[in-house]
Formats: structure tokens, sequence, C-alpha cells
């Protein structure tokens, strides 16, 4: 008995160091966090199997071993462990008695970005493409996980069905050109976006930008009800909402489209339509810069910098494994960060949504997430996770600065969501 269990040690001995995985931990050893997840997103590109642990170590993943992503590892500056299989045994023992779970990534997502593409916009203002930085294309890029971009075109076109993953972050589908009109009405690239959203609107046959940008909202409703993901930031979310509840009621001030808006627009808002919010009144004057009741951006602001910060709900990850992967961070409190839509007030959030963090001591939730049809959506309030009040013009961030930004962490968890084995999933 002794012999065979000697033998059958050397034989895991042995076994171990023909067949070790790499872990990238996610916790405070993590030397760059954001990097880390364009590595997991490059195994799965190359049909390497490979898991989250959630919970585990801030929610580390688990890759088999493969000399490239060691070498990627290391030209990156990312931390990781080889672990033999007594190892990764030892790991499923202490995640099966914990608040953790495995969850298996199969397939690369295909990431497509909302903006509008690079144009005269920046030859006559000095910005490619809209005059402000878009935290989720500078953490792909930063990551170096590839993506496409998309606008109105390719939505109208139906190219959304060929992406499993679409982003929107500031824009405005309201059709009120982002409420910048009190500000920023005579700067030049304030009127080339405006021309270029009309020229579109009339190349599909719409007299207003705001049919468009309607009609734009529900090519994204359709694909979400169809099993898409849409990960939203800053005005994208409360806009996109607004928009859905108001389909084909004009809701713009004379500024904006050449008439009045409908003057029984408000109690016409169909809140049956909308992802996350309901009973919002809108923010009719159009030098305000503000659409509606839902943002908590005023209340943010007083509270500053210094004292405005959110923290992470956290779950179950063996029963609610999504809410679970979509708040993996290594701190549970985490710097908050300003936008023109920043926060969304408690009672204007449908009963049926999630919220994923909150600001607290306050009615005001900073990250929730929901389910519409086969598919999701998830809004994060704010603009830049890294810059506390990123102004237009201001210069960008270099995520070369914050490898460890718990913030920016947050929209890297939703790349890799749509990953998922969906069998291993209870939603």
């Amino acid at each position: 008995m002794i012999k065979k269990i000697l033998i059958l040690t050397f034989c895991i001995f042995n076994f171990s160091f023909i067949f070790a995985n790499i872990l990238i931990p996610m916790d405070l050893s993590q030397t760059d966090h954001l990097k880390a997840y364009g590595v997991v997103y490059f195994a799965l590109e190359n049909g390497l199997d490979s898991k989250w642990l959630l919970n585990y170590r801030g929610g580390s993943f688990l890759i088999p071993e493969n000399s490239e992503i060691e070498n990627i590892c290391r030209i990156r500056g990312i931390y990781y462990e080889k672990v033999s299989p007594v190892e990764i045994i030892q790991i499923e023992q202490i995640i099966q008695k914990s608040n953790m779970d495995i969850v298996y990534l199969e397939k690369a997502p295909n990431i497509a970005v909302y903006t509008l593409p690079e144009s005269t916009v920046g030859k006559v203002a000095g910005f490619a493409g809209e005059p402000w930085d878009d935290a989720v294309t500078l953490a792909l890029t930063y990551a170096e996980i590839p993506y496409d971009t998309v606008w109105d075109l390719e939505v109208l076109q139906g190219q959304l069905e060929e992406y499993d993953w679409l982003h929107l972050h500031h824009e405005d589908f309201t059709g009120q050109f982002g409420k910048f009109y009190a500000s920023f009405r005579n700067a030049d690239w304030y009127k080339e976006i405006v021309r270029i959203e009309m020229e579109m609107a009339s190349k599909f046959g719409f007299e207003k930008v705001w049919q468009l940008k309607h009609a734009v909202a529900e090519m994204i409703r359709e694909y979400v009800k169809n099993g898409g993901f849409v990960f939203a930031m800053c005005a994208a979310t409360d806009t996109y909402d607004i928009a859905l509840a108001a389909k084909g009621l004009d809701i713009c001030d004379t500024v904006f489209d050449g008439d009045p808006m409908d003057p029984k627009a408000e109690q016409k808002l169909d809140f049956d339509r909308t992802f996350a919010f309901k009973d919002f009144t809108l923010v009719k004057n159009p030098y305000e810069y503000e659409f509606s009741s839902i943002d908590a951006s005023n209340y943010a602001q007083l509270r500053g910098a210094e004292a405005d910060y959110f923290t992470l709900f956290q779950f179950s990850a063996k029963y609610d494994p999504v809410p679970t992967m979509l708040t993996q961070c290594h701190v549970n409190v985490v710097n908050g960060f300003l936008g023109q839509t920043t926060s969304y007030h408690k009672e204007f959030i449908k009963k049926s949504v999630i919220t994923l963090a909150e600001v607290d001591g306050a009615d005001e939730v900073k990250y929730l997430h929901g389910n519409f049809g086969r598919g999701t959506f998830t809004f994060y309030g704010g603009h830049d996770p890294e810059d506390y009040q990123h102004r237009i013009g201001d210069p960008q961030t270099y995520l070369e600065l914050y490898k460890n930004s718990p913030g920016y962490r947050l929209i890297l968890n939703n790349i890799l969501f749509p990953a998922a084995k969906k069998k291993k999933l209870k939603t």
C-alpha cells in the first residue's frame, strides 16, 4: 500500500510539471489589472479555454499553460503564477467551500463601439471624432483588445448582428445634440456635429435628427432583445431610455429641431418600453445641461472629489454569477467620478433591475444591470473613472498611469461577460 501511494505521489508530482496552468491573480498582487483582461481575450481568440475564478483572489483567471501566453504576460508586465494540477485541485476545493465559483470562458466576443466616425470634426476643431475621451475605447486600446466602431449608418443597416457586445458612451439619443447648446453652440466642433447628424438623418429620409436617433435606439433595442449585450456609460444611459420612452414623440425644443416640442410629450412617455428607468420627468429647458430627473450629478458635485465614493455590492457567486462577474474587483469601495450623467436616483429605477454599486448614505445608484429579451444591458454612470471632472477638450487620460484602476476594471469585466459559457450561468 505504501509503495502504491509513493508511486501515485511520484506520478502526480511529475504530471504537475507537464500539465501546469497559468494563474493570473487579480488581487492586490497583480501588477497590471487592465492588461490582464487583454491576455485572457487573446487566449480565447486562440482557442485556449479559460476559467474565471469568481471571488477567488479578486476574480482571478486560469489559462492552460502556453509559452506564448507567458511571453505576453512578461512583455506586458502582467503578474502570473504557474500552478500544478495538485494546486488546481486545492484551489477548486477552496472555491467549493466558499462564496466563490468557476465560470468557463469559451469565446472571444466581437466588440463594437458606437461612436461618431473620424470626420471633418477633427479638421475644424482638432478632434478625431467626438471632442471627448471614451473610457471604454481607452480601456480596450490599453488592454490590447480589438474592436470595431459603428455609428448610425451601420446600426440602421443591420450590422449589429455581427457583434456580441455593443458599447454606448457619451451619446445623446434624444436628438438634442448633447444639450450643449447653451455653452457650445458657436463652437466649430458643435456646428460640425450638428451638420453631420442632420446629413445622416436626411440620408435615411428623416426630417429631424431626433427621428433618426429614435430609429437607432429601436434597432439597438431589437439587438438586445435578440440576445445582444449592451454596456452604456454617461449620457448614453439615460438618454437611451428617454428615447425609448419617447418613441415618435418630439421632445426637442425649437433650438434643436426648428419647432416646439409636443406640449403633451411628457404625459405620453411609455415607461414600459425602457430598459432601466421609469416615472422620470424631462428637463425641458434647452439651456440646461440636463436631460431628466434620472441623473444625480448635482448631489455628486456637492460631495466633491475628496468625498465621492461608491460601494460595490457583493453577490453569491454560485447563485448569482452574472452580477458577481460584473463586480469583480480588488477593492469594494471605488472613487467616484462625474459625467453628464453621473449616477441614478433610486426612485426612477425599475424593480427588475439589479443594483451593482451605489453611493452609501444616498439614494444614488452608480452601476446597474438587467435583462431584456434574450440579451442584457449594463449602465455605468460617469465619464472617466480616473479623471473626476473630465471636461470637453481636456487632455486624454493615459492608462499607463492607472494600471490597477478599479473604476476601469469594472468596464473590462463587461468585456468578458459575453464570453461566459451560457449553460454554466444561472440568470
